[in-house]
């Protein structure tokens, strides 16, 4: 009986960016290089503050989560469709996940063999310093994290 070896899996985190499309081509190169799959994940929330929005019937609020989930998978499949191509040459599989982006890809880490994140990177001291997602889940992620700075052409 011969196993077949798992394809490595990278996760990626997206959330329509510049800096995460960057860090989604360095993924796909990264899944060339060592014969595995991505998956691109983006998180959404579902904002519950009474303050934020106006009260609707539970059913009202349903639909307008479901709405909120859809936009976020039609925007996750326009950013990677932007930033890879619709055939990248490796397996890009999508996921679109509801929690706060850093729990999400921590979570998402403990099934991964590498987590990669992008980060908008200032230059000078302050590029240095990682975004708020990005430096919690290299601080909390199950596994490797690579963190890909923003290409130097697009910084603003």
């Amino acid at each position: 009986m011969s196993e077949h070896p798992i394809e490595p899996l990278i996760v990626v985190g997206v959330d329509g960016s510049n800096h995460s499309k960057e860090a989604l081509r360095w993924a796909v190169a990264q899944a060339g290089v060592v014969g595995g799959r991505v998956h691109a994940v983006m998180a959404w929330e579902w904002n519950r503050n009474p303050f934020a929005i106006a009260w609707a019937p539970e059913q009202a609020a349903e639909r307008a989560a479901v709405s909120v989930e859809e936009a976020a998978r039609r925007k996750l499949a326009d950013t990677v469709t932007a930033a890879v191509g619709a055939s990248p040459g490796v397996p890009v599989f999508r996921r679109v996940e509801q929690g706060s982006p850093a729990q999400v890809l921590v979570d998402a880490s403990k099934e991964a063999d590498l987590t990669v994140v992008g980060t908008r990177g200032y230059g000078g001291f302050k590029g240095a310093l990682l975004g708020s997602v990005s430096q919690q889940v290299v601080q909390y992620s199950a596994g490797t994290v690579v963190v890909v700075r923003e290409a130097e052409d697009d910084l603003d």
